[in-house]
């Protein structure tokens, strides 16, 4: 039996951890828990790497696809089934890779913790889904991963019911998200009616079949492929934060941190990313929706980015980042360049999970506390923790040769080569936000770990560096940090060194991104606009760390305070996060809880229980009337028998 034939139980495996987790054991069977939560997930691990190791080998670069059973037959048939590609093979290697040392973590930062076992039920739950979501060979399969990870997220951000906010930031999520997912759903209606099949390959090739049918005019103005792509990137707008359906994203952050870590940074708001590059032929038929998500893209990174200088909680900081990133993978979508869009997830799956445990690591160590302003000098007592976070921060701010450096160059290369003003404003907008993303980073480095410790003497005692069970996770993922992006070296970099192109990322993804021969293809550009790019990133990442280092390392809290002095404006806007929550309050949810209000108060209460009522008392008066003669009674039924008789005779003699 191959590898691949197990292809089922990569997420079989973690809903059976799930489930035994959360419904058959007991929390006093904690090493069975955590034998059972760990070991579920690592199996999978293990078995996606054999299945990668046999697809790689035996069959790239053509699918191979598993079939489980017929969900649906007849005019409507749907399998369940899944597909191994290079595109669905880069994210299992990412969600089972970084999903199992974040489980591995979890031992340690929820070890405490009175409900540990339900946590690594929905952990483990959220893993089968996610898993779902991205073998699904069909958009029906994945639409269920993709609620299943909704679901999830629910559970996880509202892990700490007990408490106020963490519910409240739940419900957020799961009603920003179903707006998000009625687009998508739309759009999965649409396709069917047209196509008659959910299939990705059936799907691509009917549409390449007859590329006229698919840019006819349709809806809204815009075509069959348009329209589809649209009600496709609003369902990513929500589950990948982008505006103006990214507000759910920080307050995620209420979670318990490991959650932050897989769900918020590594995988499940990366779903949308997947999607719109796993259904990138529709797009690269719409340049028009490309466009728009190019820049709603550039818009959310640099809006995420400018947020994130003012936010003093070290987890919110990483929430903006982590927005702020998904920008920089839809501003690679909308401009083509799907391959530097996966490869820039893949990046920052290592780096932002890294930097989501060593924030855990810090809090863990700090019992609880996540204000920044309380914190520093911490890379003596948590020096694991503080070299870790440091190379992860490079990573994010993008200097050479972490990984975050190729992934986001390629972003900005792709951006700057593609035809047009537009897009040239969309490279500065890309530039700037390298800029802002190195500065507010090292911002958090430094006022978490230089300096003087700034919280209480019971907090300074207790300090200590996370156990091994928490370090080693963090030793893996900032190695991933440093060695990812090898696999993505551009390939001006290898020609110039008289090399052949040994992009293998590039060379992998291929086949998935380029059905469509012309849209979304490389543009040419000389050796040394691709090396001056390159120099301008790195002297826009270094320029963020300079600023950075001159304010935040020398200054501390007085340089945020002289901020606010200069510029008390924009310090409360960005400290505010430009009032969008207030904006939202005021013109959403309030105009619809005062809707909600008018209907319970007006048509259920004065309507319905009021005028309507008056029918539902005759109806119920009648009943009772005639219950009065429904006795039972053969001698009274003898009677009605012959009233009637006689009525009937006197109708008929008159």
């Amino acid at each position: 039996m191959r590898p691949l034939d197990l292809l089922w139980l990569i997420p079989a495996l973690p809903f059976a951890g799930a489930a035994v987790n959360g419904l058959l054991l007991r929390n006093r069977h904690k090493p069975l828990v955590t034998a059972i939560g760990v070991g579920a997930p690592g199996l999978s691990l293990v078995l996606a790497l054999a299945a990668l190791w046999d697809y790689v080998a035996n069959l790239r670069p053509q699918p191979f696809e598993q079939f489980l059973y017929a969900w649906t037959t007849g005019s409507l048939a749907i399998d369940v089934a899944f597909r191994v590609d290079p595109l669905s093979a880069v994210m299992l290697f990412v969600v089972t890779f970084v999903g199992f040392w974040i489980h591995v973590y979890s031992v340690g930062y929820m070890g405490h913790d009175p409900g540990y076992r339900r946590f690594f039920a929905y952990m483990n739950l959220f893993m089968g889904a996610m898993l779902l979501l991205v073998l699904g060979n069909n958009l029906l399969v994945m639409f269920v991963g993709w609620e299943g990870v909704g679901l999830c997220s629910y559970l996880l951000i509202g892990y700490y019911f007990e408490e106020a906010f963490p519910p409240f930031a739940g419900k957020k999520a799961f009603v920003v998200n179903r707006i998000g997912d009625f687009a998508f759903l739309l759009g999965i209606f649409t396709l069917f009616s047209e196509y008659g099949t959910l299939h990705f390959g059936q799907l691509t090739e009917r549409i390449l079949a007859d590329p006229g049918a698919a840019q006819r005019p349709f809806l809204l103005g815009l075509s069959l492929a348009g329209f589809t792509a649209l009600c496709f990137f609003i369902g990513a707008t929500g589950k990948s934060a982008q505006i103006p359906l990214f507000v759910w994203l920080p307050d995620a952050m209420a979670g318990p941190t490991p959650v932050s870590a897989l769900i918020h940074a590594a995988t499940m708001v990366t779903a949308g990313v997947y999607m719109v590059v796993r259904t990138n032929v529709l797009y690269q038929m719409a340049p028009e929706i490309s466009t728009l998500v190019a820049v709603i893209g550039a818009a959310t990174a640099i809006v995420a980015a400018t947020i994130g200088l003012a936010q003093n909680d070290i987890k919110k900081v990483l929430a903006y980042s982590t927005v702020s990133q998904l920008g920089y993978m839809f501003l690679a979508a909308g401009v083509g360049a799907y391959v530097a869009a996966i490869f820039h997830l893949a990046t920052h799956a290592f780096f932002k999970a890294c930097l989501f445990l060593g924030s855990g690591s810090v809090i863990h160590a700090m019992g609880g506390e996540q204000d920044m302003r309380k914190m520093g000098g911490l890379k003596k007592q948590l020096p694991a923790t503080y070299r870790t976070f440091w190379i992860s921060t490079l990573a994010i701010a993008g200097i050479p040769p972490l990984a975050g450096f190729f992934s986001k160059d390629e972003i900005l290369a792709g951006t700057f080569a593609h035809p047009g003003a537009l897009y040239r404003v969309l490279w500065v907008v890309g530039l700037l936000t390298a800029g802002l993303t190195a500065c507010y980073m090292f911002r958090a480095v430094y006022l978490t770990f230089e300096g003087k410790f700034r919280g209480s003497h019971e907090q300074a005692h207790h300090l200590h560096e996370s156990p091994r069970v928490m370090t080693v996770p963090l030793v893996v993922l900032a190695t991933g940090a440093v060695v990812a992006g090898w696999i993505g070296i551009p390939k001006g970099v290898w020609e110039t060194f008289g090399a052949h192109d040994r992009n293998l990322l590039h060379h992998f993804l291929a086949p998935v991104v380029a059905e469509v021969h012309g849209a979304g293809a490389e543009h040419g550009m000389s050796h040394l606009v691709e090396w001056l790019l390159m120099a301008a990133s790195v002297a826009i990442a270094l320029a963020g760390i300079g600023i950075a280092r001159s304010q935040w390392k020398r200054r501390g809290l007085e340089a945020d305070a002289a901020f606010a002095a200069r510029t008390p404006v924009v310090q409360r806007l960005l400290e505010n996060k430009y009032w969008v929550d207030e904006i939202y309050d005021r013109l959403v949810v309030r105009p619809l809880a005062a809707l909600a209000r008018g209907c319970w108060k007006i048509v259920d209460t004065l309507i319905i229980d009021g005028g309507l009522h008056v029918g539902a008392f005759v109806t119920e008066l009648t009943g009772d009337l005639g219950r009065f003669t429904t006795t039972g009674n053969v001698r009274q039924y003898a009677l009605y028998f012959l009233g009637g008789v006689v009525l009937l005779f006197w109708w008929m003699v008159l």
